[in-house]
């Protein structure tokens, strides 16, 4: 008997090809051993099936599907699969790669909820993982703190080692997998998962797919920034009944630290409809990494090191990092007169830094910008509308609806001062509404429109969003109401018929009457979108694809020689300038020159030119 042999705990599994070694987890499918392969000399992991569901010729074939499915996968961010029992043999096991580290699962219960841009770097490992296995075929399924692997490797010191990289995320438990280009063993409608990160497909057996698992990660990414599982309940079934619900409580409502902007990316992911979700991995992936550079936590893997070898630390230096950034970012919005972002920055910087006077004086201007905007815009829109009816009488019965509906109390109709900072409790401006904002279109009937709706105004307790509401005697047609899915998800501004324009973000909505309207769709980087939305009188989802400009590529080098962007091979490049695509405002790319093996690293921005040199 060796010395390995002996030291093993009694009861252990015996495996004709593996010494198992000890038990370090234990799920509801199986137990995970700590195994030597007596034949390459390396320690695996070996994820043995339980007894009781050993002789299940389903949950065999289940197994079975898990090895075929995740064996054909290489990526650094999953798991890798090595062996799979025979079918005569007495145990049926798995065995994978070991990962020395920890469970996500294990940090939240350690630390509580997460920084949201240390739950981004997360996100961004997890997404390039999932963007691979769906290119793949496969879908997770049952994405969950749980499944998520974190390793931290020990400090090296000495020449070249400051760039070695020592955290791994990895994804692993594909147990449930399905092959979308097969019949897989859930094809019956069976619901496989954890009830509380399943997407709402999953929940009623209907057809499961890549954004399936957009879902399950917007879950997960909302559990690391709130603290809090979206949805929540006293068991399963209520759980899966808030699911298919699809109501929770935005995370910059339960936790205004996090920001909107990091809500509204949960948010997207998290979405009932599957349309309305990220298309695919790789776009939320660079909706999270957009987030991240414009706050200046890239590279994302450096900052999750950094949090890892010191979490008490990196939370008291995030802290005044992030507010120092986002009063920066929010000083930049309102140079632009962008209020709605700077409202953004601010807000979330205030919920950060609390007593900071300097901030709440920022916070209070903004508040009274905002109300006489507010209010300017009301009274001159009322006036226009009083005009079209026929003079001064007009006025008198406009003003009388206005404060005599139920639908407007006299505070809405005479906003009070804006909220002292003294009053303001919280330190913070008032959340957003779950429900998604109205974004007013212009009236082809006289209107007597309520104030504008922004993320400024919701925080003024006479704000109430409120459709456009025609005045009857004009016998404007009924009103419907367009809700807009677009890519990217914000930072795009709206125009419609030709008024000015407003911000709009997906999810928004936008009431219109029954007429014919020009909807014109933009942002500083993108090409200009012209919708025509035709008369009628339904509601719908309007999905709106706003292209980014390209960016231009210029290497500097021999025509004789041979380049290439490494990130993107299939796009054929040359000596000179180049139109390169882009899905953002920048992307940070590397051009190499063939024959030499010379590597040149380049920020591409949308519409700019940016040079590559390379020595001739």
């Amino acid at each position: 008997m060796t010395s390995v042999e002996a030291a093993r705990p009694r009861g252990l599994p015996q495996l004709a090809k593996y010494q198992i070694l000890e038990e370090i987890g234990r799920g509801g499918m199986a137990t995970v051993y700590r195994a030597l392969d007596t034949r390459l000399g390396r320690e695996v992991a070996v994820k043995v099936i339980h007894p009781h569901l050993r002789e299940s010729a389903e949950v065999a074939k289940r197994f079975h599907t898990e090895a075929t499915a995740v064996a054909k996968l290489r990526h650094a961010n999953i798991v890798e699969v090595y062996d799979v029992s025979e079918p005569n043999e007495a145990e049926r096991y798995l065995v994978v790669e070991l990962v020395r580290g920890t469970t996500l699962r294990r940090l939240l219960s350690e630390h509580g909820a997460l920084p949201p841009e240390i739950a981004g770097a997360i996100a961004i490992e997890l997404l390039d993982a999932l963007a691979h296995a769906h290119a793949s075929g496969v879908v997770h399924r049952d994405i969950k703190p749980e499944n998520v692997l974190v390793e931290l490797g020990p400090r090296l010191s000495g020449a070249g080692h400051e760039a070695t990289r020592r955290v791994w995320v990895k994804l692993t438990d594909f147990g449930i997998a399905k092959l979308l280009d097969s019949h897989g063993v859930t094809s019956t409608g069976q619901v496989l998962g954890s009830p509380a990160h399943m997407a709402p497909e999953q929940i009623e057996g209907g057809e499961v797919d890549a954004r399936s698992d957009i879902f399950g990660l917007g879950v997960l990414f909302y559990e690391c920034v709130v603290g809090q599982l979206p949805f929540g309940g006293a068991n399963p079934a209520q759980v899966l009944r808030r699911v298919l619900d699809g109501r929770y409580p935005p995370g910059h409502v339960e936790r205004p630290s996090i920001g909107s902007r990091w809500s509204a990316i949960a948010d997207r992911a998290l979405a009932h409809a599957r349309e309305a979700r990220f298309p695919s991995a790789y776009a939320m992936r660079e909706a999270v990494a957009s987030e991240l550079f414009r706050l200046g936590f890239m590279p994302s893997i450096a900052e999750l090191e950094a949090w890892l070898d010191d979490p008490g630390r990196y939370f008291e230096e995030h802290r005044a990092r992030i507010v120092a950034r986002l009063c920066a970012l929010g000083g930049e919005a309102r140079r632009r007169r962008d209020v709605l972002l700077a409202a953004s920055d601010y807000n979330r910087a205030l919920a950060n830094a609390p007593d900071d006077p300097g901030l709440l004086g920022i916070v209070a201007r903004l508040h009274r910008t905002e109300a006489r905007k507010r209010i300017v815009g009301w009274v001159g829109a009322g006036l226009a509308a009083a005009v079209a009816l026929g003079g001064v009488a007009a006025i008198g019965r406009a003003s009388a609806r206005r404060v005599d509906s139920p639908s407007h109390s006299p505070e809405a109709a005479h906003p009070g001062p804006a909220p002292s900072a003294e009053g303001d409790q919280s330190g913070t401006l008032a959340p957003t509404p779950p429900a998604p904002p109205v974004i007013e279109a212009p009236a082809r009937a006289p209107v007597v429109p309520p104030p504008a709706r922004t993320a400024v105004a919701a925080s003024l307790p006479e704000a109430q969003p409120q459709p456009i509401r025609r005045v009857a005697e004009a016998g404007a047609a009924a009103l419907r109401t367009l809700t807009f899915d677009m890519t990217p998800p914000m930072g795009i501004m709206l125009t419609v018929d030709d008024e000015p324009a407003r911000s709009a973000s997906t999810g928004d909505t936008l009431v219109l009457d029954g007429g014919e309207h020009a909807l014109v769709f933009s942002c500083p980087v993108c090409i200009p979108v012209q919708r025509s939305v035709a008369a009628g009188t339904k509601s719908e989802t309007l999905l709106v694809n706003v292209p980014v400009k390209p960016g231009t590529l210029v290497i500097d080098g021999s025509v004789d020689e041979t380049y290439q962007i490494i990130e993107h091979p299939e796009l054929p490049v040359r000596a000179g300038a180049n139109s390169v695509p882009l899905r953002s405002a920048f992307e940070r790319i590397t051009v190499k020159q063939m024959e030499t093996g010379a590597t040149v690293p380049v920020r591409l921005e949308a519409g700019q030119s940016i040079h590559a040199s390379f020595p001739r």
